[in-house]
């Protein structure tokens, strides 16, 4: 994607972008993203110090004609109709976009837990180029309208947050980066949220993903150069014992006691399973510059995870790998040169990966196994955007419905945020 800053500062950029920017893969806001995994606040002065020489060598660092102070710029809209083409069979006739209302300009989501299709959260950022106006979005769809949820006991605010997980409907997670740059989570009730302070964690930690399930819930992150698990279990807070060298970007819990995280130890991918009280790496294929930014859990023998490997000059091959309840393997898929963020399924087989085709780029990119097959699923291309991210995306349970949730890029590098649902051709009478 084109960085409103021009590719020289662009190019500088890359280097200075979070992991889950990194799922961003080439913007700033993404959620999930790959390039040395290095997370932003970490390396802001040498980045912010590289910015401005770029500027003084390149040109100005602002984008072009931006919009005057307090007027927000125009957003890319889309109709709310059908937008995706699918195989016949898939369950899925096309997608729809759903407006987020009460968003701020330059918006971007990073993650969506659906509970029923009456209660569907989303998570992300607005004003993300405003270092001093952005805040995070965390809002709830209940079958008609948005609403922004209201967090108590929050004194400091969220910069953007990165993952949202339900254990119940009563009890949700979220976490990302607070305003002073520290981690943050938040816990819900299913209206208001909370913050919460954990006391194992420290102001230079980062969070990536959350999942949670009755009795528990567990971030990941880094901490330095290491991994980073925490997890939570009533009142009780713990640190996940040998750290391993790198950073987690995706977690998923398939009991109490039984999980995955994913991410890469600098230059490759890296699992690690929770089995019982212990999370034990994995062995997996070596892939060179591998990662893997999501996992999905459909039972103890399969499990799937997604990322990409860098090639070089801002370009990403997809990696896919699949656990066959032995091994973790690689498996190849139709999407030659699409970034993959996001991954679920239905727990019978069919599974849907969401991301970004830099071949089309302004159009919506799904990537879907149904049984054995694999397909591409595009939308319609979406006019004036040079980049349509799907970022991440969530099944409503015991239904064929998906929620996909990202952003859009224009030409003059502002965001728009995304989320669209799937819907079904009623039969004709």
């Amino acid at each position: 994607m084109r960085s409103v800053w021009g590719d020289r500062a662009h190019t500088m950029f890359r280097h200075c972008e979070t992991v889950e920017n990194q799922g961003e893969g080439d913007t700033m806001p993404d959620g999930r993203r790959r390039t040395p995994a290095v997370p932003l606040r970490r390396v802001a002065p040498a980045c912010v110090v590289g910015l401005l020489l770029g500027g003084l060598l390149g040109g100005p660092l602002i984008p072009p004609e931006p919009p005057a102070r307090g007027k927000p710029p125009n957003r890319i809209q889309a109709a709310a109709a059908p937008v995706a083409h699918v195989r016949a069979g898939s369950g899925i006739d096309g997608w729809q976009r759903v407006a987020v209302t009460g968003l701020q300009a330059n918006s971007s989501l990073s993650d969506v837990v659906a509970l029923g299709p009456n209660s569907v959260w989303i998570v992300g950022q607005q004003n993300v180029w405003d270092s001093w106006q952005n805040r995070a979005v965390l809002s709830r769809w209940d079958g008609t309208a948005w609403s922004e949820a209201t967090v108590r006991g929050d004194t400091i605010g969220a910069d953007h947050l990165r993952s949202i997980a339900a254990a119940s409907p009563t009890e949700l997670w979220t976490a990302g980066v607070a305003h002073d740059g520290g981690p943050y989570l938040a816990r819900g009730d299913g209206n208001v949220f909370d913050r919460v302070n954990a006391p194992v964690l420290t102001a230079t930690d980062w969070l990536g993903a959350v999942a949670a399930v009755p009795g528990r819930m567990v971030a990941v992150g880094s901490r330095g150069d290491k991994t980073l698990i925490v997890s939570a279990d009533g009142g009780s807070w713990k640190i996940a014992d040998r750290p391993h060298e790198g950073t987690l970007y995706g977690v998923t819990l398939t009991g109490r006691d039984s999980g995955w995280t994913v991410g890469d130890s600098g230059d490759r991918p890296l699992i690690m399973r929770l089995s019982g009280k212990t999370w034990r790496t994995q062995r997996v294929p070596l892939v060179r510059n591998g990662f893997l930014r999501d996992v999905y859990a459909e039972s103890a023998k399969r499990a799937w995870a997604v990322g990409g490997v860098y090639q070089g000059n801002g370009r990403y091959r997809p990696l896919v790998m699949k656990w066959n309840g032995k091994t973790w393997s690689t498996v190849k898929t139709p999407a030659s040169g699409a970034e993959l963020y996001g991954v679920t399924g239905d727990g019978k087989g069919r599974l849907w990966i969401s991301g970004y085709d830099p071949a089309r780029p302004s159009q919506s990119f799904l990537l879907r196994l149904d049984g054995k097959r694999w397909s591409t699923q595009y939308g319609k291309p979406m006019a004036g955007s040079t980049a349509v991210r799907l970022q991440a995306l969530a099944r409503v349970p015991k239904t064929d419905v998906l929620w996909t949730v990202g952003h859009v890029v224009d030409r003059m590098g502002r965001y728009g945020e995304l989320a669209e649902r799937s819907i079904r051709k009623r039969p004709s009478a």
